[in-house]
């Protein structure tokens, strides 16, 4: 098989091919080693191949799995893949192999996916573009002076360029969905306790994380989502299971279904005019398939990302620097993270218990707010971010912003850094303004490659649905995909 023959096909058609026997799944893999030597030295998209276990691993596929052995690449964040590298994108972590396997992982290999390698992230997943220090930026195939997004850029970048058809992603603030929308792919996240993130974890991010994958095919996001949600043992959270398969789901109408679209930017910001006309045409599309829109208040507000989000966040990142000096055996040191990050975590450190837990305690009335405005309307209509993918190192800090960082990271100053911490962060939730609210309340949340803009850049568009429905989402997105198909449009890297 070439690759322009491999390319043309999504993870479920490349393995209805191997049950028919017109491919195998050892040369599939070999295509895809070939399209990644071709490729990754350009987008930085993989950083640890593992081409060999690959191979092994589509020698033993059962041809009746879902994935019948396909390439697949795993996000290098958070989950355990026995006898690999596990490095979230940090310096600290180079030399850490996992154990065992998550069991997420486990119930990749049940669906027959042959792990090609593990893909590129921002150090602890903490910034919506993928620029770790340690290993140097992903660059977005669509233009490769752009970012892929963060934090699942490599998978997200992977994926455009045709190196794999899909690749597992994460989401705590937003990072299936930002990827997806820079990167022209879809992306789902699925409600707070759809997926296990154990053994190792019981939540993340204060249970805002979940992951699942971006890829090409709404099928193939709905496929491996039947395969591996579900609990496991010990599980802080346990959600109703779907009525049927997602991928059952798929042939279904979704009916007529009531949507609020806004545009609005959450922190009073401009939104640009690629991004508004990516939800007015969508709209439009939305109204000619026969769904009701219009237009309706954000149910968004300003201090749930400046307030609410980041005070929780910087906790989470100060418990992470914790588990990396656990990991060293000694207390970790700026030169062990990042600045930003180790100024988080000193951010962290400065708050107290009691503000920790009284801005955990608002993810509540955010829940309740939007479970309001899902009695109006069945799904909310925005952009994804409020920009078309920007310039790789246009949202890192500034010279002089990293010299403050510096300075009060080497003497401590924890009081200077909370009064300026607050300018860096706008500058971050500037882009994101719509994607975290998502999270905190553990709904489920797709971004769906409608729009490209005159400069041939990607730009999503995001539904979030009311808590269990990704179903309904599944649904809309199949109708969405037959009417305007974007699977064709593939970059030229």
């Amino acid at each position: 098989m070439t690759f322009e023959e491999y390319r043309k096909y999504d993870g479920l058609g490349l393995a209805k091919l191997i049950r028919k026997r017109e491919v195998t799944a050892t040369e599939l893999v070999e295509v895809a080693v070939t399209r990644a030597e071709s490729v990754n030295p350009t987008i930085n998209a993989i950083i640890h191949p593992l081409y060999d276990m690959a191979r092994e691993m589509a020698e033993k596929a059962d041809p009746e799995s879902p994935f019948a052995g396909i390439p697949f690449l795993v996000k290098d964040l958070g989950l355990e893949v026995a006898g690999t590298p596990l490095s979230a994108g940090s310096r600290g972590y180079r030399d850490y192999v996992s154990k065992e396997d998550s069991y997420i992982v486990e119930r990749f290999r049940q669906a027959g996916l042959s792990f090609l390698g593990k893909t590129n992230t921002p150090e602890f997943g903490t910034t919506p573009y993928t620029e770790p220090k340690h290993f140097g930026p992903t660059r977005n195939p669509w233009n490769i002076g752009r970012t892929a997004g963060g934090s699942s850029g490599g998978s997200a970048a992977a994926v455009a360029a045709g190196i794999t058809p899909l690749a597992s992603a994460s989401d705590g603030g937003g990072s299936i969905r930002i990827p997806a929308s820079c990167c022209g792919l879809f992306g789902l996240k699925p409600s707070r306790g759809r997926i296990s993130l154990g053994p190792g974890r019981g939540e993340g991010w204060s249970g805002a994380v979940m992951e699942h994958c971006v890829s090409r095919s709404v099928r193939d996001s709905a496929a491996l989502l039947d395969a591996i949600q579900g609990p496991a043992p010990g599980e802080p959270f346990i959600i109703q299971p779907p009525e049927k398969p997602y991928l059952e789901t798929l042939k279904e109408a979704p009916g007529r279904l009531r949507i609020g679209m806004s545009t609005a930017h959450t922190l009073g910001q401009e939104v640009e005019a690629e991004c508004i006309l990516a939800v007015e045409k969508t709209a439009k599309l939305l109204e000619s398939l026969g769904h009701h829109v219009e237009l309706a208040p954000l149910p968004y507000r300003r201090e749930d990302l400046t307030e609410t989000f980041l005070t929780v966040i910087c906790g989470e990142v100060a418990a992470g620097v914790d588990e990396l000096s656990e990991h060293l055996g000694r207390t970790a040191r700026p030169g062990d993270v990042e600045r930003t990050n180790f100024a988080l975590a000193m951010l962290g450190r400065n708050f107290s218990a009691g503000d920790y837990a009284y801005q955990r305690r608002k993810w509540n009335d955010i829940s309740r707010r939007l479970g309001a405005f899902h009695q109006q309307y069945d799904l909310l209509l925005t952009p994804t971010v409020s920009r078309v993918p920007f310039r790789i190192g246009e949202l890192q800090p500034s010279d002089a912003e990293q010299r403050l960082l510096k300075l009060v990271t080497s003497l401590n100053l924890e009081g200077v850094l909370k009064a300026r911490i607050g300018p860096l962060a706008e500058k971050i939730f500037s882009y994101i303004p719509y994607t975290a609210l998502g999270n905190m309340a553990g709904q489920p949340s797709m971004s769906v490659p409608l729009h490209w803009s005159e400069d041939g850049l990607p730009v999503g568009v995001m539904f979030t649905g009311p808590v269990g429905r990704e179903d309904m989402l599944f649904r809309l997105a199949a109708q969405l995909e037959e009417a305007q198909p974007w699977m064709k449009k593939a970059p030229e890297v």
